[in-house]
């Protein structure tokens, strides 16, 4: 059964049952799109641990890993250490192939929010869901929030670190993270209502946005290049210590400026398959704005990070960053 609790949620199908068995733990279906595993008896290491796919739905990688994952549990393979809740995004996107249906739901994770709507409603609903169960669980907590970026990149497996002036990221996570196969890590520099910010922000978990290649079509992703992140998400599950690495073999950038639009008359002033992480020289105009002006490096180079022309007036357009080093371990 749980093995096709994924398609049965795409499909828009209601399970026959909400609850079942697995070797020594149960499963909860709560809603659709959000689902929970509980232990019989959580290990002593075990963290309280959120794994979320499909926030922007025509990232299909995340969500085929996921479903690794299920039937490799059902199956008996791994075995549940740790409580777990595992949430699909934006099912009406996924089941579109679209990143969205009429706004980004990747930036409406705030206990503010005051938008209606079908995607304003399902940030109210995982918030509502991430609330609870971090309030049934003493276990530190965890979030990892699974995504594919829309465009190439020099580093295509890199994390993004969602900024916090209350909580500090353990050395473990840059080592559990280094030995997952990611290449590099984004420090951001200021609050980003994003899925993995809102438990950070509001939770104090360690959390981050994880970008795990480029947007494909459901079938044709390579899983294989994963198989590290999902011995990650296989030993937490689990409730144990998963591979380190040597973050060191990460690069580390930092978040130096947003490239905002704030017009109709926007437009950024290199291709559009410029990769994530492509640096520009002090002298390069990056954006032109009839209101904001053009925006130019100065001081130090800099990489262009998640770069979209197209996104809605007032939302951001890239991310510019510098490289920093590796955090002390």
């Amino acid at each position: 059964m749980l093995v096709d609790w994924l398609d049965l949620t795409l499909e828009e199908r209601v399970p026959q049952s909400r609850e079942g068995r697995l070797p020594s733990a149960r499963y909860v279906i709560h809603a659709p799109g959000v689902l929970e595993l509980l232990p019989d008896a959580a290990k002593p290491q075990a963290r309280a641990c959120v794994f979320s796919a499909g926030i922007h739905g025509n990232e299909t990688a995340p969500i085929e890993l996921v479903g690794e994952v299920l039937a490799r549990l059902e199956a008996g393979l791994v075995c549940v250490g740790a409580p777990v809740l595992i949430i699909l995004g934006n099912l009406p996107a996924i089941r579109l192939g679209q990143r969205f249906c009429i706004t980004n739901l990747n930036r409406l994770f705030q206990r503010e929010l005051a938008d209606e709507g079908d995607e304003p409603q399902r940030a109210r609903e995982l918030m509502a869901a991430v609330d609870d169960f971090y309030k049934r669980h003493p276990q530190p907590r965890l979030h990892y929030d699974l995504h594919t970026a829309i465009r190439d990149s020099h580093y295509p497996r890199f994390a993004v670190e969602p900024f916090s002036d209350n909580v500090i990221t353990t050395p473990e996570q840059w080592r559990w993270l280094a030995g997952a196969g990611l290449q590099a890590v984004l420090h951001q520099h200021q609050h980003s209502w994003t899925f993995s910010h809102y438990s950070k922000h509001y939770h104090h978990a360690q959390a981050f946005t994880l970008e795990l290649g480029k947007v494909h079509a459901f079938g044709d992703n390579d899983l294989a290049a994963l198989r590290p992140m999902r011995a990650l998400l296989e030993a937490l599950i689990a409730g144990g210590e998963p591979r380190e690495t040597n973050p060191g073999n990460m690069v580390f950038f930092r978040v130096a400026h947003e490239l905002m639009r704030e017009s109709e008359d926007f437009a950024l002033c290199f291709p559009d398959d410029t990769p994530n992480f492509s640096e520009f020289d002090v002298g390069t105009r990056l954006a032109q704005d009839a209101d904001a002006g053009d925006f130019t490096v100065s001081d130090a180079p800099l990489a262009v990070v998640f770069p979209n022309a197209k996104v809605e007036i007032g939302a951001r357009a890239a991310l510019l960053a510098r490289k920093t080093p590796p955090p002390d371990d």
